[in-house]
């Protein structure tokens, strides 16, 4: 394959990047944007592989078949509660892949021979270069541990509550300045040893960066280290001269970054805060078990006869919802009432779910209509005039201590649903939602609880009808 074919190539894949990206911001087109990147991808590896003469291409093809039948088989074992821990460490690998190859890349630099067939002569060319090698694997090594952390603060095997080092953020600034420094040895002096020392330091600020972070805001968190694999990546294609590796690479890193922007937005969170660690404070968020009254219980029966006696209901679901796996139920309960004239909207979240968007891909697999799914700009205004909300597994979106100025929580923007006539609250127990904090809504007059799994009480609710 001639080079100007490959320009195409990698034109044409760009071109689909962009527009899986496209289709992907809206329901209705998400499959297209899909199927846009699918196809962008292929023709970037198929035209990489007819213009390159790689040494060893048995092997390359050979772990490139292993890499697709894991990758396969991961995507259809996964839950969809189990998606946001699969976007985490995916984010991972990414990093651990520029790692990878900005190691590869240093040795070749130190092979004189090597490096006069690339053609760097010039110490110039040869700084330049290794600044790129040292600026792609600090990204890397901090997106790898990090997603990992992430991964298994999502799983529930550490801790959601942030986890400060003894110094706090100063503890990770140390830790920073010193990969800087090991990253500047080995731009001047080509240190093998002085990039091996990046890397562990890259590895240990991951950790201690992404544990220092609460569970509330761990959606930020998944997609700022979707947007350093993105970078990651564009670092990769500097090292390796690869222009399609830059283009999506500033793609992912970009749109992730303005994504993790708008979702701090939604949350009232200080973006810098949050990349960097937490809150700001060293003491991390304070949390509280502390019940507030007294709550009161109501059955299927009960909650089936206020839905028929009410001409407005609004569902607001959350991550319960997803472990329970009652979207299924929850759509023909939502046909039953509206074939008795009721309306019924669902009221979204920003970062409902664990993953953003995670909730709309819940409703969608279970073909609710597009169009009664609805932001929380949209419908919080409308709570106050509809007579029944069943909060579906949701805690910390629909909390109202998030207007206590000394909650963890305080400022959120939160889906205000104590606002209606009555609210229908799904749980399975009294237990606090992931941000780790107590949720006043429960013991509302207006709040009633119904206890047991969301998949389970819908069904007997259905039953109703």
């Amino acid at each position: 394959m001639s080079e100007g074919l490959l320009m195409a190539a990698y034109l044409v894949a760009a071109l689909m990047f962009v527009m899986s990206l496209a289709g992907l911001s809206r329901q209705d087109t998400a499959k297209n944007g899909n199927i846009y990147g699918i196809t962008g991808m292929v023709v970037a590896v198929v035209a990489t592989l007819g213009y390159a003469h790689i040494a060893g291409i048995t092997l390359v093809t050979l772990c490139m078949i292993v890499g697709a039948g894991v990758g396969l088989y991961l995507a259809i074992k996964v839950q969809m509660t189990e998606m946001p821990q699969l976007v985490a460490i995916l984010n991972g690998f990414g990093g651990l892949a520029a790692v990878l190859i900005g190691f590869a890349s240093a040795v070749e630099v130190n092979d004189s021979l090597a490096a006069q067939v690339i053609n760097m002569a010039s110490s110039t060319e040869q700084l330049i270069h290794s600044a790129e090698i040292f600026i792609g694997i600090i990204i890397g090594g901090v997106t790898f541990s990090g997603s990992v952390v992430a991964a298994l603060k999502l799983q529930g095997k550490v801790s959601s509550r942030p986890v400060s080092l003894p110094g706090g953020h100063w503890t990770n600034l140390i830790v920073l300045v010193l990969a800087i420094i090991m990253g500047v040895v080995f731009v001047q002096q080509h240190s093998i040893l002085a990039l091996t020392l990046v890397v562990i330091f890259a590895f240990i600020f991951g950790v201690t960066l992404v544990l220092g972070i609460g569970g509330a805001d761990m959606p930020v968190v998944v997609s700022m280290l979707n947007a350093y694999s993105g970078l990651a990546a564009a670092m990769t294609g500097f090292m390796l001269g690869n222009n399609l590796l830059i283009i999506t690479g500033a793609i992912v890193g970009s749109s992730g970054a303005i994504l993790s922007y708008l979702m701090c937005s939604a949350m009232n969170r200080s973006f810098i805060s949050v990349i960097l660690g937490g809150f700001g404070t060293e003491s991390g968020t304070i949390v509280s078990d502390d019940e507030q009254g007294e709550y009161t219980q109501t059955s299927a029966e009960e909650v089936a006869d206020r839905l028929k006696s009410s001409a407005s209901v609004i569902i607001t679901p959350g991550y319960g919802m997803a472990v329970a796996q009652a979207q299924h139920p929850v759509r023909e309960l939502v046909n039953k009432l509206r074939e008795r004239g009721i309306k019924v909207r669902f009221g979204i979240h920003p970062v409902a779910g664990r993953l953003p968007g995670h909730m709309n891909v819940l409703l969608a697999e279970a073909k609710v209509p597009y169009d009664i799914v609805e932001e929380m700009d949209e419908i919080n205004d409308d709570f106050a005039k509809t007579d029944t909300v069943l909060v579906i597994g949701a805690n910390d979106t629909v909390n109202p201590a998030s207007e206590d100025p000394g909650s963890p929580i305080a400022g959120m923007p939160v889906l205000r649903v104590w606002d209606a006539g009555e609210v229908i609250v799904f749980k399975r127990s009294m237990a606090t939602g992931y941000a780790g904090v107590q949720n006043p809504l429960f013991f509302k007059e207006n709040t009633r609880m119904l206890f047991g799994d969301a998949h389970e009480s819908v069904e007997q609710i259905l039953k109703q009808f």
